[in-house]
Formats: structure tokens, C-alpha cells, sequence
């Protein structure tokens, strides 16, 4: 499958052209012709022979980058100038920056800010550390921690090729939630030091968002900084995921009108986001799914499960499917696809229940190409930005976040997940719900503060009902 030309694989050239009529349209034509899609053009400098103009396009990739650019130098009369890739150029020096928040304009501030009027500040903390939370940037600060093992859908990279995508995290959580994130990228891939390193650094932070950490270390990594912190911590690529899949199950089926609790879902990938989403699924009331790794179906007796496959198959598959994913195809009523490009065809698709629910979620290849997809089953998402229905982390991990800090929240846990979930499909009202929008444009007014809400609120309920357990435990001591 061929990609369109994104913005991702944005260019502008510097052209010399000479200034006769038809030029700046050769130009547009040059460009189209070789498959690109031209976004601007620019006049810069202009003489009585010749025009200095800047032309913006998309292109696929980095290829089709260069023949676009091949294409122009084709022109008579053009002389190239500088090539700027547009993504490279939005990242030099970094997407963040720390500036204070109160001004320093004379000796007064000074001392309030710092030296001697702080250490008054650093007394009232050390007697009540709780304080942290309303003195300091502790209140409103998530560290957004990584060991570069899984960036995107790359790869294990590293720790310094982990730190653009950290950085554009910490962008988006302050776009989107006026959190103020910071990148954590780590130089080790040994649990006991990323666990260790995080609970040391942890009185900054009143959040730890995990990003980009392999399947399975993950699980342990996210599991012992749970137990070990009084902060909540969250694995976006598993949790984030869960939530925005659910949202977008749950409005899928009120387009085909069926119920979660009675669908059947195939599902493949039982890696970090596979697991979180079966079990998010699980606890909103799935009743049947069997779900594949790259070995085949998971069931119970199968040889060489490990502890979350063993628990995986414990809770799914209970008619103990042995078949290849084709057979599982046949009759389901949902697919969900977390796993590699292209492992289903269109006969896969055409084999299930009617009114059938497509999720091909591989990145940035899909299980299958959601326009095939789309021939046979009513409801199509994927997690491109390309086409309709994307499934993006994005719409929720700063609603969750928001609601976690403002409720001060010293954990996570399922119900403040599902209330993400369920917050996040109540966003796509009655009347704008269709089988092309089943959720909403992270962009779309009131998201995260609807999120933010429903997470506040389920935090708090669960802060209540924690204090009211102690208050009795303590009363029956």
C-alpha cells in the first residue's frame, strides 16, 4: 500500500525561476505530476527577470521527497536553492523550553524567590511534606519516563532517539491540559535501575507517564512503581490505548446495534497495548474473545505460556479455539488488530458476522488497508491519521492526566479507565455519530476538560471510599 503525501514529509524549496507567465504553474504541475501535493508558494525576492519563491509541498517519504524536488530542477530556467525538510526544521534546539512563572525584576524578588525568603518556603515543606503539592511545580508536573525500547513503531532506538517523541509528549500534555511534562530518557534497559532511577526522582513529579518501554519488562517496570510510589503511574501505550479503543467500541456498536457483552472479538497482539486493551475490555463486560500472538490462537493447555499470556488465556478463548486467525475471522462480529501489517484479506473481513467492526491499528502499516476494509464491514478505524476513525492516545492521556492531579490522586485504577472511556465516547453526540466518526478530533472543544472530569471525579470517589475503609478498619482495631 502506497502512502499519500503527509505533512510528516513536508519540504520547502528555494527556487530561482524566471519571471515569464507560465513558470510559477509548470512549477504546481511539476510537482503534481511526480505524486506530491503542492501547500504554498511564496514569493521571497523579486526582480525584472527573475523570482526567488519558496514551494511548499508533501511528499510519502523521504524518496519521493528527493524526486519531488528532482522534478523541479527539471524545469527550464529553475535553479534550486536550499531544501528544508519542515519536520527537521520544527525540532531544532528542541519543542520545550522552562520559563518562570513569577518575575525577577529586583533585589525584592530576588529574595522571595530565592535566598533568604525561600528557605521559609523549604521549613514548611520539611514539617509537612504533603505542602510539596501547593509550593512547588510538584503540583502540576508529570515526568514523561522512557528507556528508548520501543519508540513508536520503530524500534529499540535508544534513550537519545526516544527523546523527540518524550518531548513532543510533554508538548502535548501542555497544548492540550496546561500540564507541565518533562522528558525522562534513560540509558539503561535493566527494570531494577529504570524502577530505582523513577522512585528517586519521583518528589518532582505527581504523575509518572511510562512511554515506549518494550512488552514485557513494561508490565514489571509499570507493576513495582505502582507499589512503590504515592503518585499514580501510567503506561500510555498500554492504558491510553485501552481507553481510546473502548470509546471507539462502544460507539461502533451503537452504529451497528449490537451490545458489548454479546459481540465476538478477534483480536491479535497480546503485547503491552494488547494486553491492556483485553483486560480494559474485559472489565466493561466482553464476554468472548480470542486473541492471537504470533504463535496462534491463546487458550488454555497451549505450551510455552508465560504469566500474562497464562492469565490471557485463563480469561478469554472459552470454547478453546486451536485454528489460525482465518477460521477465527469466520462469524466475529469485532476485530481488533495490534500486531503486524497486512495479516488479513479482504475474505477475512467479508467472513464476518454482518455489520461487522474493523480495528487495524498496526502503525504505521495496518493489518489490513482500511479502504479493503471498508468494503465488507461497516465500521473501519485505524491508527493513521489519514483516514477516518483514528485511534489516537492523544485524545485522553492529557484528560486522564488532568483529572488525576487535580484530584491529587496517589494512583490509577480500572474504574478511573473506564470512566476515561466512557467520558471520552459521550464527546460524539447522537446526532454526530456515524460509522466515520466514532470519535472525536482531538482538537474538538471541551475534550479534555470532559475527560478530566470523569477521571476527577472517579478519583476522588475512590480517595473517599479508601479513607472511609481506614476509618472503619481503624474503628474495628
Amino acid at each position: 500500500m502506497s502512502a499519500a503525501p503527509s505533512v510528516s514529509y513536508s519540504i520547502t524549496v528555494r527556487l530561482d525561476i524566471p519571471s515569464r507567465g507560465d513558470t510559477v504553474s509548470q512549477l504546481s504541475g511539476a510537482v503534481e505530476k511526480a505524486g506530491g501535493v503542492v501547500t504554498g508558494l511564496d514569493v521571497t525576492a523579486s526582480g525584472p527577470d527573475r523570482l526567488r519563491i519558496d514551494v511548499t509541498c508533501a511528499a510519502s517519504d523521504t524518496a519521493h521527497a528527493d524526486a519531488l524536488v528532482a522534478a523541479l530542477r527539471g524545469i527550464d530556467g529553475v535553479v534550486i536553492g536550499k531544501v528544508s525538510d519542515r519536520t527537521f526544521l520544527m525540532h531544532l534546539g528542541g519543542k520545550i523550553e522552562i520559563t518562570s512563572k513569577v518575575p525577577i525584576r529586583n533585589r525584592d524578588d530576588l529574595s522571595m524567590v530565592y535566598t533568604p525568603g525561600v528557605a521559609r518556603v523549604s521549613l514548611a515543606i520539611a514539617k509537612n511534606p504533603e505542602d510539596a503539592r501547593r509550593l512547588t511545580i510538584k503540583r502540576n508536573m508529570v515526568a514523561v519516563v522512557t528507556d528508548g525500547s520501543a519508540v513508536l513503531g520503530l524500534g529499540n532506538l535508544g534513550p537519545y532517539a526516544a527523546l523527540p517523541v518524550m518531548e513532543g509528549k510533554a508538548a502535548l500534555f501542555k497544548r492540550f491540559a496546561g500540564i507541565d511534562a518533562f522528558p525522562i530518557c534513560l540509558d539503561t534497559q535493566d527494570v531494577d535501575e529504570i524502577v530505582r532511577t523513577v522512585q528517586l526522582i519521583a518528589p518532582v513529579f505527581a504523575g509518572i507517564n511510562l512511554e515506549d518501554i518494550s512488552a514485557p519488562r513494561c508490565f514489571e517496570v509499570e507493576s513495582r512503581l505502582r507499589r512503590l510510589l504515592d503518585i499514580p503511574v501510567f503506561h500510555d501505550d498500554q492504558h491510553g490505548t485501552a481507553i481510546v479503543v473502548l470509546a471507539a467500541l462502544t460507539n461502533a456498536l451503537a452504529v451497528v446495534g449490537k451490545r458489548l457483552d454479546q459481540v465476538r472479538i478477534t483480536m491479535t497482539g497480546a503485547g503491552a497495548a494488547g494486553t491492556a486493551i483485553l483486560r480494559l475490555l474485559l472489565a466493561a463486560g466482553v464476554q468472548h474473545v480470542v486473541v492471537f500472538d504470533e504463535h496462534g490462537a491463546v487458550y488454555r493447555g497451549r505450551a510455552g505460556l508465560d504469566g500474562t499470556l497464562q492469565q490471557v488465556a485463563e480469561q478469554t478463548n472459552p470454547e478453546g479455539y486451536h485454528g489460525d486467525l482465518h477460521g477465527a475471522m469466520v462469524g466475529a462480529d469485532v476485530f481488533i488488530g495490534v500486531s503486524a501489517p497486512r495479516i488479513l484479506t479482504s475474505a477475512d473481513v467479508a467472513a464476518m458476522a454482518d455489520r461487522a467492526v474493523v480495528f487495524a491499528l498496526a502503525n504505521p502499516e495496518p493489518e489490513i488497508d482500511p479502504v479493503e476494509a471498508s468494503r465488507f464491514a461497516e465500521v473501519v478505524a485505524s491508527g493513521r491519521s489519514d483516514y477516518a476513525n483514528q485511534i489516537n492516545n492523544v485524545l485522553v492521556f492529557p484528560g486522564v492526566f488532568r483529572g488525576l492531579l487535580d484530584a491529587a490522586s496517589h494512583r490509577v485504577t480500572t474504574a478511573m479507565l473506564l470512566a476515561a472511556a466512557s467520558a471520552l465516547a459521550a464527546v460524539v453526540g447522537p446526532e454526530e455519530l456515524n460509522a466515520n466518526y466514532i470519535v472525536p478530533s482531538v482538537f474538538h472543544p471541551g475534550l479534555t476538560e470532559t475527560v478530566a472530569a470523569a477521571v476527577r471525579d472517579a478519583a476522588l470517589a475512590d480517595a473517599a471510599a479508601r479513607s472511609q475503609a481506614a476509618l472503619a478498619g481503624g474503628a474495628g482495631s
